[in-house]
């Protein structure tokens, strides 16, 4: 998610790229300086086919969200302390020369092989925020190939609005990841179960007439029955003393993360 200068555009403007998109995104959360957007998509390659996509972006990575303008001058090493940095070619013509330059996006964290590709770094307008940008890219196996799933985690002080920030990140993360997809052929996910139907509502009553029915007649052979004597009642017995109230349950304590809870991408699970 990087910014061409050459291109003219804002910053953010830059964000609104048309493109397709994976078949699952959104931003999962927002907090008054952070938000969280995360985008699935299951393709049929291979995870080993995904992971050598996925570590060479100068292949797919889109060429208006580079510096350089030129998706080619990108290079990621996948090894912890790796860079997903882009090299800003040297400039040699007439009336004008530079030196050569070069951009730090993103420092790898974390590379599993054809499992996980985490990153630290603020793409694109971000960069210029001191804010913490964590890309987190999971490789898992699905019933009808690979699941990938991408999240981008933010949080800091920023002078953009999170809800206008967020959205514009949140597309181009799944411009991204679509690119990176197509090649690998996106399968459709299956679509959730619509809701089930609600019974139908009940007739409505009939509106009373204000007549009561009349009472049947006793059936004239019925002999009068001579009225019973009442039974003696038994003597009431002592009022039971009142029974103190129960103490109130422990208020439990509240779940502190796991690792297991913060790799739960990696697990396998059933696309749909």
């Amino acid at each position: 998610m990087m910014l061409n200068p050459k291109a003219g555009a804002a910053a953010l403007g830059l964000f609104a790229i048309a493109g397709g998109t994976p078949v699952a995104a959104e931003v999962t959360q927002t907090t008054d300086n952070s938000f969280v957007s995360r985008h699935e998509v299951v393709v049929k390659a291979t995870p080993k086919e995904v992971w050598l996509a996925l570590i060479s972006p100068a292949d797919w990575w889109r060429s208006e969200h580079t510096w350089s303008g030129d998706a080619k001058n990108l290079a990621l090493t996948p090894k912890a302390g790796g860079c997903f940095c882009e090299t800003i070619p040297e400039v040699d013509e007439p009336g004008r020369f530079t030196l050569e330059g070069s951009v730090e996006h993103m420092r790898v964290i974390q590379a599993y092989p054809e499992t996980a590709l985490r990153m630290v770094g603020n793409l694109g307008p971000l960069q210029s925020e001191p804010v913490t940008g964590v890309l987190t890219i999971a490789i898992t196996k699905a019933d009808k190939g690979t699941r990938i799933v991408w999240e981008y985690n933010v949080g800091g002080p920023m002078r953009y609005e999170v809800p206008v920030i967020s959205k514009a990140v949140d597309g181009v993360m799944g411009v991204q990841l679509a690119a990176l997809a197509k090649p690998l052929v996106v399968v459709a996910m299956s679509a959730p179960p619509p809701p089930p139907s609600l019974p139908p509502a009940p007739p409505p009553a009939m509106p009373s007439t204000g007549t009561k029915p009349e009472a049947a007649p006793s059936p004239a052979s019925a002999p009068a029955l001579a009225p019973k004597p009442a039974a003696a009642k038994p003597p009431a017995a002592p009022a039971a003393a009142p029974k103190p109230a129960p103490a109130p349950a422990p208020t439990p304590a509240p779940k502190v993360p796991t690792v297991e809870d913060a790799f739960s991408d990696f697990k396998d699970k059933k696309p749909g």
